[in-house]
């Protein structure tokens, strides 16, 4: 009876000692940690033109699609900014023609001008010949070179002109392309007085309501994406030496009990959580102690239908025996 119990005694205790190797060996396979939160996209909204809030077409914590409404801001001043800009880029536009009709005019002024020009000169070297055997007088001569010095100054003033002309059909071009850009300016501050959703998603820390003045590039609100969610793990550094990018790992959500939820890792971070903090452990003192570290690892969660939120608690298992998936 002595040798039964004797027995019995070290089955026992053989049994608690395998089952502690066993569970040892899968611990040290499949690294865990409870030190594990659910991360998400979010989005800061914010008005991209400052002015009076008309209308805020959501609430706290609403659920909202890409291209919904969700503020609209009073429009008055970017209409008028977007008709004044219609008006000068149609007074340009008319005034072209215009312009390209001057233009036209003193080109055929100054072909002209030269006509007459040439015709002077051959006019003046015929009086010249006729003078040097003496069939003309010197006042007729002086006639044809003043006739033709008349003609050069015209051709001087058409050419003047037909600079002129173009000089203000550039400078009117010119007008145009300011006025079509503050056109394009003037309508996209007209687009942005209503402010729309980027994404699909929950609508947090909303208290802006409407009649409030609003500043450009100022966070109103946040947008949270209900997909593209991950966690960001906190392990021990003694395992990340079996931790590899492309190993799943299971995850499972305090708020969410009796759900697993299927991941991958996809990077691991390269500082410790201590080495980004505000107030870093200053360790060259004579009182250090030896803490075993903590980094990050993100762990990419499969698309799922549960409804998940960010900063919930979560705790996560990475299975090192599997290979890493490619692509990772």
């Amino acid at each position: 009876m002595k040798f039964l119990k004797l027995a019995v005694v070290f089955v026992v205790i053989a049994s608690i000692g395998g089952g502690l190797w066993l569970y040892w060996q899968y611990s040290a396979l499949h690294p865990s940690t409870q030190d594990a939160y659910v991360k998400g996209n979010i989005v800061t909204m914010a008005a991209q033109v400052p002015g009076r809030v008309v209308a805020v077409k959501v609430a706290e914590n609403q659920h909202v699609s890409a291209g919904d409404v969700l503020v609209e801001i009073d429009p008055a001043i970017y209409e008028n900014a977007v008709a004044s800009a219609r008006s000068q880029v149609q007074s340009a536009s008319e005034a072209e023609g215009a312009f390209a009709s001057q233009v036209d005019a003193a080109g055929a002024a100054l072909v002209s001008a030269r006509a007459s020009l040439e015709a002077a000169t051959n006019q003046l070297t015929r009086t010249q010949t006729l003078a040097g055997r003496g069939d003309v007088s010197s006042a007729v001569l002086d006639a044809a070179r003043a006739t033709q010095a008349q003609a050069r100054a015209g051709v001087d003033a058409a050419q003047a002109q037909l600079s002129q002309a173009r000089a203000a059909m550039v400078a009117n071009r010119q007008t145009l392309a300011s006025a079509k850009a503050q056109l394009g300016t003037a309508e996209t501050n007209l687009k942005h007085t209503k402010i729309f959703a980027p994404s699909d998603g929950w609508v947090s820390n909303l208290s802006l309501r409407a009649g409030a003045i609003v500043p450009a590039y100022q966070p109103l609100f946040s947008i949270v994406e209900d997909r593209g969610w991950w966690v960001d793990a906190n392990f021990k550094e003694t395992d990340l030496g079996r931790i590899k990018e492309g190993q799943p790992a299971s995850v499972t959500v305090d708020m969410l009990p009796g759900v697993t939820l299927k991941g991958k890792v996809q990077s691991l971070g390269a500082g410790s959580g201590a080495t980004f903090a505000l107030l870093p452990p200053q360790n060259a003192s004579g009182n250090w102690v030896k803490v075993t570290q903590r980094f990050p690892v993100r762990i990419a969660l499969e698309p799922s239908t549960d409804p998940l939120r960010a900063g919930a608690s979560a705790t996560v298992t990475v299975d090192t025996t599997a290979p890493a998936s490619a692509g990772q």
